[in-house]
């Protein structure tokens, strides 16, 4: 099964719903599987005082504080209606990150996403992890910042959200208890893919720690797959070696534009590149047995050494040492029988460089 590419678009629009159809085309044209927003209302998620991380402070000069960012950032609902249609029109995956439980509740009716995105910011956030479950989507959830006993008590809300007929659970020790189990994770094969990722912008190449997804799989026996933030398609590469199924990646039409995200994403040349890298990566770890190709075997007449004469050799002679040599030629005993070989008597004669 193929690697599942997400172009994250995030809040690259603008605030632009032109720019996000265009984001759209172009992860499209790129080989992308599917496109991924985020969905909020900024007055429900931030603070009017909440100050902005590090990097969105470097690339967002224009807003002092995370609300007056957000808010030139934040889509209509209704707009978010016509970038599904779109997604529709391009054959490409729309989902999206909610930031808040109106938010999650009206997207799914008004934009119907096929698949549901957790942001790491939310993976403690157990009755919002519930809420999505409830929704009965397929749900990728990001694990940056997380413990493995994060990642737990996560699977144990989106289980309950799936599973339970209550309301809620009854608290904290009793969901997990009743809900994280072989059981319970076995149940979610189908409908969770973990994410692992450093929430970091850009990432550094000693943070990514890419044996997590090793660690996550082996753990939860879940697909788990890997959102990059690092700079270039390595981190990405030596994801999929590891076994991801999933990608997540930034994409923008320019990393110079303003905006809190555009400079750590890949501008359409990359992202075309990534994905390339990504499908020519995947033929190579098709699993086979170790055996030549249908070209080595071609090549091997002409790279392969056999026995040859090194002197005139004649008929009834013993094979030995000083009448035998080992080199590139036209087909004849492989040198693998050498030993076999010396001591024995030629039966007819041979002329120097002829093969044995």
């Amino acid at each position: 099964m193929s690697v599942f590419i997400i172009a994250e678009v995030g809040v690259n629009h603008n605030g632009s719903v032109d720019l996000a159809k265009e984001l759209i085309r172009t992860a499209s044209e790129c080989g992308a599987d599917a496109v991924k927003f985020q969905t909020f209302r900024t007055d429900k998620l931030v603070t009017e005082n909440a100050r902005k991380a590090e990097y969105q402070s470097v690339n967002d000069a224009e807003s002092s504080t995370q609300a007056e960012m957000l808010r030139r950032l934040e889509l209509s609902l209704e707009q978010f209606a016509e970038l599904s249609r779109e997604c529709a029109k391009y054959d490409i995956a729309f989902m999206t990150t909610c930031f808040d439980s109106d938010s999650l509740t009206d997207i799914c009716e008004v934009a119907d996403p096929d698949m549901l995105k957790v942001g790491s910011g939310e993976l403690t956030n157990l009755p919002f992890l519930v809420q999505h479950a409830r929704t009965g989507k397929r749900i990728i959830i990001s694990t940056g910042m997380a413990t493995m006993a994060d990642v737990e008590d996560a699977l144990a809300a989106l289980a309950f959200g799936y599973f339970s007929d209550r309301d809620s659970p009854e608290g904290y020790s009793w969901l997990k208890r009743h809900y994280y189990s072989a059981e319970m994770l076995a149940g979610l094969k189908n409908k969770v893919t973990i994410l692992h990722c450093v929430t970091d912008y850009p990432a550094k190449p000693e943070d990514l720690n890419l044996d997590a997804i090793r660690q996550l799989r082996g753990a939860f026996k879940l697909d788990v797959g890997y959102s990059d933030h690092s700079l270039g398609i390595e981190a990405c590469c030596g994801a999929v070696a590891l076994g991801a199924s999933c990608l997540e990646k930034h994409i923008t039409l320019d990393k110079k534009m303003k905006g809190p995200d555009h400079a750590a994403s890949a501008a359409p040349e990359e992202f075309r590149a990534f994905v390339a890298a990504i499908r020519g990566l995947e033929k190579a770890l098709v699993p086979r047995i170790k055996a030549p190709t249908a070209r080595e075997l071609e090549t091997a007449e002409i790279a392969r050494r056999y026995l040859v004469a090194s002197r005139e050799i004649a008929e009834g002679e013993l094979f030995s040492e000083d009448n035998l040599e080992i080199k590139r030629s036209s087909l004849g005993i492989s040198p693998v029988r050498y030993w076999d070989l010396v001591g024995t008597r030629a039966d007819r004669s041979y002329q120097p460089g002829e093969n044995i």
